[in-house]
């Protein structure tokens, strides 16, 4: 029997997504729509996130990269030069900036000016947020993502100085397990990442778990 062929749906006005189940494995759900703070609170709660905006298009892949909060690894180099504490870090504090220094940071970036201010919206609304991290007075990295419930889903981070994302992220999930998070979303495995002990899961067996983590009533602070 042939696969089924699957089209993705061209959003329209209606506040809505198709099932990402249904989505083929690279994970193309839908295009269309626009980058509303609305349009976004529904696509992350459903699974689901936005990768150009010219048109719009949402993507669900299968397999999904997360970090187990539980099983978040530190390398030994990474933690001794921690201890130093060469760092200083904040929340919030410069939200644009860090999105800004994440475009800034890829070549063929995907954080067009269109991104750049919907998350500037969002983030204005309560539901994007950004760790910054400081050194002798300037931002020398960063991690910016949305939360919904327990979910915190990261979107991209940067670095000036060697370690400065690493520590951000660091920071990031002693955060997030403080506050009661229990889902952390990074959409796709880097090199960084599986270092740090990032794992692929079923699109399926994320979907459960957002079901779950989004009922949780938690702040990001």
């Amino acid at each position: 029997m042939k696969p089924r062929l699957y089209i993705p749906v061209r959003l329209d006005a209606q506040l809505r997504f198709p099932d990402p189940r249904d989505a083929p494995a690279e994970g193309l759900v839908a295009f269309g729509g626009d980058l509303s703070v609305a349009r976004l609170r529904l696509a992350y709660r459903s699974g689901i996130f936005p990768w150009t905006a010219n048109p719009v298009t949402w993507w669900s892949p299968d397999p999904r990269a997360i970090f187990d909060l539980d099983r978040f690894h530190v390398p030994r180099s990474l933690a001794k030069f921690l201890r130093k504490q060469p760092f200083e870090f904040t929340r919030n504090r410069a939200f644009r900036e860090v999105v800004q220094c994440c475009a800034a940071a890829h070549e063929d970036t995907w954080i067009t000016r269109e991104f750049i201010d919907a998350y500037t919206r969002l983030h204005e609304e309560g539901d994007a947020h950004s760790i910054e991290c400081w050194q002798g007075g300037e931002l020398v990295g960063g991690i910016y993502g949305v939360s919904a419930g327990g979910l915190f889903a990261g979107e991209s981070m940067f670095h000036r100085v060697p370690n400065a994302s690493k520590a951000a992220l660091v920071h990031l999930v002693e955060h997030l397990r403080a506050r009661g998070f229990v889902l952390f979303d990074i959409q796709m495995i880097t090199s960084v990442t599986r270092q740090l002990g990032a794992a692929e899961i079923s699109r399926d067996e994320y979907l459960a778990r957002l079901e779950s983590a989004v009922r949780l009533e938690c702040t990001f602070g």
